[in-house]
């Protein structure tokens, strides 16, 4: 626990002052940033690191891995090319919380050692190297979770994910930044400071994974460790324009971590991955659910990883048996997007509609602000004492977003045994409701005299509903700092507890996407929301998207994304 004796200012400088220290120990030396940084940082690695440097951490996970796997590249110049890459970007946008080169290099030369010795890999991961977000414990470092009086808290193990990715063959080199309470869609703490975007550092790099969106975004890593209970996976993945996954609860393991309100299990916070490919994504889920993870997580759910390699969605396309069904909400009709993520959804679906193999749908909205209502409740049902009390033990500051979900949220309050009851019985209720609206988007189902009756008849009453659904991951692009004030174009899916995919559009916000203004906003979340938008403040940001499953079908998740790209000829790596 961090010192009574010292500020929490001092305790501050004694981390920032042991993060520069790991960056030094880095060899090659991270070369020195320019003393004035452009807001676009993303090219400054060309021209400040060794070209194979940037050509190793430029691969994504499904090219690096069978060149570690044959020995085209050791582990060894795969981690250090990554340390000095990770080092530069937190010397850009302050992404890290400590370097890791001593304990990642004798892991990369045991697993260069392995491969000479035994002519085959480790495991499906054989040395690569993965970010790691700071409040997933990992043994002998500290884990404080963004609170200052949390420092000296030491990790007694590592957590379970960690030890299935280290049994596959990973590379464990740095560890990133989390913000103040774990409950920002941005990244700010006392400790460290903020994280700010790689393509406009006017911008957040989004919360709670924001350090790994921003290092993953620079291409400081490939393949991150990020957690999610509002949006903290999707919101950084879609700032920095790489993939993220939100798996459903309990089918990734998740013991291990530090936070506040450990045992709540109101709203249920899961662990996924962040990527610059979705090759990316894929590998790191059944590499943890191939290792049957319920046979040391109890609460894990039983339930194998499914195959998709035989192409179930185009299969079934291409013999002309059904469409992909696309459910489109493009406005969840309390916040409307800006004219980025308007032009986002329009130039995807432009690609999509007359695909005779996909069926394109409206997916109206169902009831956000109630959704809303009940998560905000429930987040925080002792009335976040055990946020502030971790908070006020340093004396440090109550930063502005955590202000804005625990001071300002009119839905906070120590809820009493029964108050518990009824929203629990709220939150069911509303899964339930949503459940049976996502069944009545089914496609125009045959009449009596209609030919297609027989084949129809010979389908599931699921093969005539949407399969996804595309959305955008926030009402707009990165934000400025302090201004992501509205949570519910993710946080409704935690309450339902979908799986949902951020990926990459492929195009940047620009002078292009002219503001309207002749809006009229429908509340004052909204005039909030319209307000923010100027097209020169978001100039350069990534324009990303949003795609949500079903429970437990991340694999059709997936497999349909990939079909999309494939169709709309979106990026599949970064």
């Amino acid at each position: 626990m961090a010192s009574p004796h010292r500020s929490w200012q001092e305790i501050s400088a004694s981390m920032v002052e042991h993060l520069n220290s790991t960056i030094d120990k880095i060899q090659p030396p991270v070369p020195a940033c320019p003393q004035t940084l452009p807001n676009n940082v993303i090219g400054l690695a060309g021209a400040l690191l060794a070209e194979k440097v940037v050509t190793i951490t430029e691969m994504p996970v499904e090219v690096l891995l069978p060149k570690l796997a044959s020995s085209d590249l050791t582990s060894t110049e795969v981690t250090t090319a990554f340390l000095q890459r990770a080092g530069l970007a937190s010397r850009m946008i302050n992404c890290a919380t400590e370097m890791l080169p001593d304990r990642a290099l004798v892991r990369a030369k045991y697993l260069d050692d392995y491969l000479a010795e035994h002519k085959k890999p480790i495991g499906p991961m054989h040395g690569l190297p993965i970010s790691v977000k700071e409040h997933i414990g990992m043994k002998g470092l500290d884990l404080n979770a963004g609170f200052v009086s949390w420092v000296g808290r030491i990790a007694e193990d590592d957590a379970l994910i960690l030890k299935l990715l280290w049994n596959a063959g990973c590379v464990f080199y740095v560890r990133t930044t989390e913000p103040q309470a774990l409950m920002h869609l941005e990244t700010s703490n006392n400790l460290y400071g903020v994280t700010v975007n790689p393509y406009n550092r006017a911008l957040t790099s989004g919360g709670s994974s924001g350090g790994e969106g921003a290092l993953i975004g620079s291409r400081g890593s490939c393949l991150g460790i990020g957690t999610d209970i509002g949006g903290s996976i999707r919101s950084p993945a879609a700032n920095n324009g790489v993939f993220g996954l939100r798996p459903t609860s309990h089918r990734l393991p998740v013991s291990g971590w530090s936070a506040t309100m450990l045992g709540s299990e109101h709203i249920i916070p899961v662990i996924g991955p962040l990527s610059t490919s979705l090759e990316g994504i894929k590998l790191f889920a059944k590499t943890l659910i191939d290792q049957k993870p319920w046979l040391y997580e109890p609460v894990c759910v039983s339930l194998p990883w499914k195959d998709t390699s035989s192409g179930t969605l185009l299969r079934i396309a291409a013999s002309g048996q059904r469409k992909l069904r696309i459910g489109v909400l493009a406005d969840d009709g309390v916040v409307k997007p800006h004219p980025p993520i308007i032009r986002g959804i329009k130039s995807v679906l432009s690609r999509l509609k007359d695909h005779s193999d996909i069926e394109v749908v409206d997916f109206p909205p169902y009831k956000p602000e109630e959704a809303w209502r009940i998560i905000s409740s429930l987040y925080f049902a002792d009335g976040a004492e055990e946020e502030k009390a971790a908070i006020n033990a340093s004396g440090e500051p109550m930063l502005p977003l955590t202000d804005f979900i625990i001071t300002d949220n009119p839905n906070v309050k120590a809820l009493t045994i029964p108050e518990l009851w009824i929203l629990t019985q709220d939150r069911e209720a509303y899964k339930a409701a949503f459940t049976q609206h996502w069944n009545s988007t089914s496609t125009s189902l045959p009449g009596p005299n209609d030919s297609k009756l027989v084949k129809a008849n010979a389908m599931s009453q699921q093969d005539l509903m949407v399969d996804v659904i595309l959305t955008p991951a926030g009402p707009g692009c990165a934000p400025p700092l302090n201004c992501s004030r509205y949570w519910n174009y993710t946080s409704q899916w935690n309450l339902l507890d979908y799986p949902c995919l951020i990926f990459p559009t492929g195009l940047q916000a620009g002078h292009e996407d002219a503001a309207d203004k002749d809006y009229v906003p429908r509340n004052a979340q909204d005039k909030y929301n319209h307000e923010l938008y100027k097209p020169e403040t978001y100039i350069d940001a990534p324009i990303s998207l949003q795609l949500v499953g079903r429970r437990y079908e991340e694999e059709k998740l997936i497999e349909a994304l990939e079909f999309i790209t494939d169709v709309a000829e979106l990026p599949l790596s970064r």
